[in-house]
């Protein structure tokens, strides 16, 4: 548990230098950049099916998971307000004192800072919030309420696209990325390994995650039971990729029983990269994340066998 957890803060630390931060963002917005082109093109017919899908559920279940996403959303909008409210405050004071890549650097802290604040005023709340917002939506005809949620669920499937594109985009900068945190911190190369296998682990689980979150889709409407499932699903379409990737650049022959002895560590490293997923644009260091920290693992772990 202990390689564990230093991984996870190893990750962390790196994901903030300028030289990680360069990938992420520059290939990051030019997916969301391709994806908000795609989704305005298909936007009026994605939230067709999306009312559709919802004029199934009853009214109930209609009203209660609406009050769920629209606090999710709410949630959303604190987080972001609270980050622009704080630089327009200390914006230029951050950019005469500190360096380029440092200010990027804080950045993202800020937004995890007002993130992880407005959680907790949430979960606190969570009841109350919920049945304010639900009591509101009583009030409003039925096709307004089914329209909004649809509005929502064309607005989650983009974002499940933008975070599948980028476990296929750091399928492409693997190498080098994993080959200068090599060099950097343990003089070391990396070994070879077969691109085309790291892009088949993606697809076939990005074609399992599209079929279960179909069968599963019901679970989405049910408060808690909704985020768990979604975790559950960002873990299996992660997993299989950050551990092949790494594993192979550092073991030159992957031992299948090393790896299902780390099976629960993957898990967990899994499981503290997919909640990047939670915070948009935020989320497009998630890959990143899970590379690193279980590279870092895989390396640890080499040096005891």
């Amino acid at each position: 548990m202990k390689a564990t957890l230093e991984s996870i803060i190893f990750g962390f630390r790196e994901i903030l230098t300028w030289h990680i931060m360069r990938y992420a963002l520059i290939s990051g917005l030019i997916v969301i950049a391709i994806w908000m082109g795609l989704g305005a093109f298909v936007w009026d017919g994605l939230v067709s099916v999306s009312e559709s899908i919802i004029g199934i559920l009853p009214l109930n279940m209609m009203i209660s998971d609406g009050a769920t996403m629209l606090s999710m959303f709410i949630w959303l909008m604190a987080v972001f307000l609270t980050f622009a409210l704080v630089y327009v405050f200390l914006g230029n004071f951050l950019l005469n004192k500190i360096e380029k890549e440092r200010y990027l650097s804080i950045s993202l802290i800020l937004i995890v800072i007002s993130a992880i604040f407005w959680m907790a005023i949430w979960m606190l709340n969570q009841d109350l919030i919920h049945d304010k917002i639900a009591g509101f939506l009583k009030t409003l005809p039925y096709t307004t309420v089914q329209h909004s949620l649809a509005y929502l669920l064309a607005g989650y499937i983009i974002y499940n696209a933008i975070i599948i594109s980028m476990l296929f985009i750091v399928n492409l900068f693997n190498k080098p990325l994993l080959s200068h945190i090599s060099q950097k911190y343990y003089n070391e190369d990396v070994q070879q390994h077969n691109k085309m296998k790291s892009f088949g682990y993606t697809i076939k689980d990005t074609l399992v995650f599209m079929v279960v979150s179909l069968l599963a889709f019901p679970l989405l409407f049910i408060p808690f039971v909704n985020f768990l499932v979604q975790i559950g699903l960002w873990m299996w379409l992660t997993k299989d990729t950050i551990e092949y990737n790494t594993a192979s650049l550092v073991f030159k022959d992957i031992d299948k029983e090393l790896l299902k002895k780390n099976r629960a560590e993957v898990w967990f490293i899994s499981f503290v990269t997919v909640f990047f997923n939670l915070i948009p644009i935020f989320n497009i260091f998630a890959p990143f994340f899970g590379e690193i920290a279980m590279f870092h693992y895989w390396k640890k772990i080499e040096k005891e066998v």
